[in-house]
């Protein structure tokens, strides 16, 4: 007897649907997936058969055929078992068929019958809403996630004998209750800017990053306070929109990073990968393609201490996202594109020792070693880091000094009056921060007086800058300009967001 179920699978952060079929014929016992079902999903004979007994239901042992459609993409993961073990108790009559045909179920098993949670919950609610499937079936530490989406009828269920018993109408499910996405308890915060001594030129640039979402490098010696200002650098940040929070809840829901208590994820994503971690590690990737920091960071900041000292194939993988905002990772039968829209934070010493311009200590590189160690950083890299400033140890005064700090909250609501100004000079377009802008929109919105026009092109031929780096110094002064509330931008403005470039002749890389 055949029964049809839906199901879901994943490519990439994105769910589609899957329709099980399970046959039970007459003939010797055997058990045969066909579907190009992978190694996790093939062993799922043992976890149904185990489940089934243990929750005290029987099905007919007979040719069992199960069939995973389309057949021309691999199935993987352990979200098939619930509905392979539903479709295997219908075609032996002990639930009605015509019951689960609009009903879309993904759930692992345990060997007693438990209903385990799954990756990509949240992917595959968005997906049964968009299919129309009025109906979905999911594992009750994965209703959190799930319940935000909205024309779904959701059921969390513990174990196999709440499905049987909701299908027989022994016993009904409750529907979960929709979570709708709020901002009252947004995110909090353990660190604050206040707590930074001096600082006040790395900390005018941290607030121009937030402001326009620009990429940003420091170079300083060991602990005048890269760290700290990077790791503050979230305090400051606009809150996420919906649509961000969702798209960034969706990677951290595939990857099963998710705590299962909360909805949707409002803070902002701080990654901080060690200098050891592989090209893999950093894009994504794997023989199923999972994402890799640079998605993990995807609406949030990508944080890279001692930038030199990460392998230079490793770096280069930061070009494609850093321009496109998205991460593709080719493999030979699939290409899986992820999200990959951050700011990159980057922290370096000057030198290979960390003291070079010192005035406490001195340097012990020579000219050809601070060469090699700074040109492991390329050219094409550099010119994609809008803001590069030097770091310089904190004064004694500025420690010992007791004189109230600037608190993240008061940057804060600078930074959100600026990216005002930016959603509504971009809300015909599909950008919405100054970083984004691209070619037309730069020559729309960045226009300069003669003065300002003087300044830049004084710039680009004393600092040698690319084309690249000349269109960032615009879209700078812009931030700077909108700081400011000012729709033009000024001589002064340009000035400032040239100054922020004076690296560039040192890495030619």
């Amino acid at each position: 007897m055949l029964s049809k179920i839906l199901s879901a699978g994943l490519i990439g952060i994105d769910a589609y649907p899957v329709e099980v079929e399970v046959d039970i014929a007459p003939g010797i016992a055997r058990w045969t997936t066909v579907g190009l079902p992978e190694s996790s999903v093939r062993e799922s004979q043992e976890r149904v058969i185990a489940a089934i007994r243990n929750s005290g239901y029987h099905f007919h042992r007979r040719r069992i055929t199960i069939n995973l459609a389309p057949a021309d993409i691999k199935k993987e993961g352990t979200a098939f078992d619930l509905p392979i073990a539903v479709g295997l108790l219908a075609s032996s009559e002990l639930i009605d068929r015509q019951k689960i045909g609009r009903i879309l179920m993904a759930g692992e098993l345990s060997l007693h019958g438990e209903i385990k949670p799954i990756t990509g919950a949240l992917s595959i609610a968005l997906m049964a809403r968009k299919k129309k499937i009025p109906s979905l079936i999911l594992p009750e530490k994965n209703v959190s996630e799930a319940s935000v989406v909205s024309d779904v009828t959701l059921f969390g269920v513990r174990h196999l004998s709440d499905i049987v018993q909701h299908l027989t109408d022994e016993k009904k499910l409750e529907p979960a209750i929709p979570t709708p996405f709020s901002f009252e308890d947004g995110p909090s915060f353990s660190a604050d800017f206040s707590e930074v001594k001096g600082q006040f030129q790395a900390k005018r640039v941290l607030e121009i990053a937030a402001a326009g979402g620009h990429n940003l490098l420091m170079m300083g010696p060991p602990g005048s306070g890269k760290t700290m200002l990077a790791e503050r650098l979230p305090t400051i940040l606009p809150p996420m929109e919906f649509e961000e929070a969702l798209e960034t809840t969706k990677v951290y829901s595939v990857v099963g990073q998710l705590d299962g208590r909360r909805s949707l994820l409002k803070e902002r994503p701080f990654r901080s990968p060690h200098h050891t971690i592989s090209d893999a590690g950093l894009a994504g990737g794997g023989a199923h393609p999972r994402p890799g920091e640079v998605s993990l960071a995807h609406n949030g900041v990508l944080f890279l201490d001692e930038l030199t000292e990460f392998k230079k194939n490793v770096l280069e993988i930061l070009r494609q996202p850093l321009e496109s905002n998205k991460m593709t990772i080719s493999r030979a039968l699939t290409s899986v594109t992820f999200p990959a829209r951050f700011m990159l934070v980057a922290s370096m010493n000057p030198c290979r020792c960390g003291y070079l311009g010192s005035r406490r200590r001195p340097c012990t590189c020579s000219p050809e070693q601070i060469d090699h160690y700074r040109t492991r950083i390329s050219g094409p890299l550099m010119d994609r880091i809008d803001l590069q400033i030097e770091v310089p140890p904190v004064e004694y005064k500025d420690l010992a000094g007791s004189g109230a700090c600037e608190s993240s909250s008061e940057i804060r609501k600078r930074v959100n009056r600026a990216r005002l100004i930016q959603k509504e000079r971009f809300q015909r377009h599909k950008v919405y921060c100054n970083s984004q802008m691209k070619g037309q929109l730069i020559q729309k919105f960045c226009s300069l007086d003669r003065e300002g026009a003087r300044i830049l092109e004084q710039a680009v031929e004393t600092l040698g800058l690319s084309a690249r780096a000349y269109d960032r110094i615009l879209k700078v002064a812009r931030t700077i300009a909108d700081l400011k509330s000012s729709e033009q931008i000024s001589a002064s403005h340009l000035a400032e967001a040239v100054q922020y470039r004076v690296l560039d002749r040192s890495f030619k890389g």
